[in-house]
């Protein structure tokens, strides 16, 4: 992927750069493939408003993923690639023998005319091939993976991301994932091949409002700048938390608190949880 730095002709583009999507083969999305999305601003189907700063933006209309993949021992031709407003990474429309037209995931690499092929059965391991991780060799990428086999990929979606095998012992094989995070998963799970394309997705600078308001953001008030009964960090005489650790309004932990449940029958499939970017490298060593 390319991404271009404009001249800093007014305050707009002083900051900004835009993604060339260099990439995309194909302007206009598979009709068969589209469906209605309608927005709800943040809001849950009492009207009140449970996330904060959202609204507006573009027209959308989604696009079916065949994120299962199930589909097997059919070969699928790469008919163009496209871009997707509902997620960061591209996607890829496929046509199998039968006439068949579906999209999946685009990774990285992936062009026009290449074939790929699902298959509960061990196939060949290159990019955007899918198959039980029973068949995958030690030591590739994967994306789109499954966490309990038959769901559907659920882990390794956006753009850039990728987890690695590293070893298979019994029923079960261990994951590596970007974030540090070593997790067992079942053999019978499926994954695709490959890292996940617009890698340079993250290094886009929106650089003014406007374009967050395209995104459907509104704009953000800190908490700390809100009155008592409006945030938990709110009120008090000048700029005060109260001693209280950062937290959204309605009091959940928004850097670096536990927020997972505990009772989650997969906490026992997690060897290593996540660290952070800060002090990973002390905890790693």
């Amino acid at each position: 992927m390319a991404i271009r730095i404009y001249k800093k002709t007014t305050n707009g583009r002083r900051n900004a750069s835009v993604n060339l999507y260099s990439e995309v083969t194909k302007k206009r999305p598979e009709k068969s493939l589209l469906e209605k999305k309608t927005k709800n601003g943040g809001r849950n189907h009492h009207g009140k408003i449970t996330v904060q700063s959202r609204g507006g933006g573009a027209k959308q209309r989604y696009r079916r993923i065949d994120f299962k993949r199930g589909k097997d021992d059919m070969q699928a031709k790469v008919i163009g690639i496209e871009y997707d407003p509902n997620r960061s990474c591209n996607i890829a429309l496929v046509e199998y023998e039968d006439g068949d037209r579906r999209y999946i995931i685009a990774p990285l690499k992936l062009t026009d005319g290449d074939t790929v092929i699902s298959s509960n059965e061990k196939v060949e391991p290159k990019a955007g091939n899918n198959m039980p991780l029973r068949g995958i060799p030690a030591g590739l990428n994967l994306h789109n993976i499954e966490l309990v086999a038959g769901r559907g990929g659920q882990v390794c979606r956006s753009a850039g991301s990728y987890a690695r095998l590293t070893n298979k012992e019994g029923e079960w094989a261990t994951l590596v994932f970007p974030s540090g995070e070593i997790r067992r998963v079942s053999l019978d799970c499926r994954a695709t091949i490959g890292q996940v394309g617009n890698t340079d997705h993250n290094r886009v600078v929106i650089g003014k409002a406007g374009r967050a308001r395209h995104m459907g953001r509104r704009p953000h008030v800190r908490g700390v700048a809100k009155n008592h009964h409006d945030h938990p960090l709110g009120g008090g005489d000048g700029r005060s938390k109260g001693n209280r650790p950062p937290a959204s309004k309605t009091g959940v932990p928004s850097k670096g608190g536990r927020t997972r449940t505990r009772g989650k029958a997969s906490n026992k499939l997690i060897i290593r949880r996540r660290v952070s970017k800060r002090y990973g490298q002390l905890k790693l060593q």
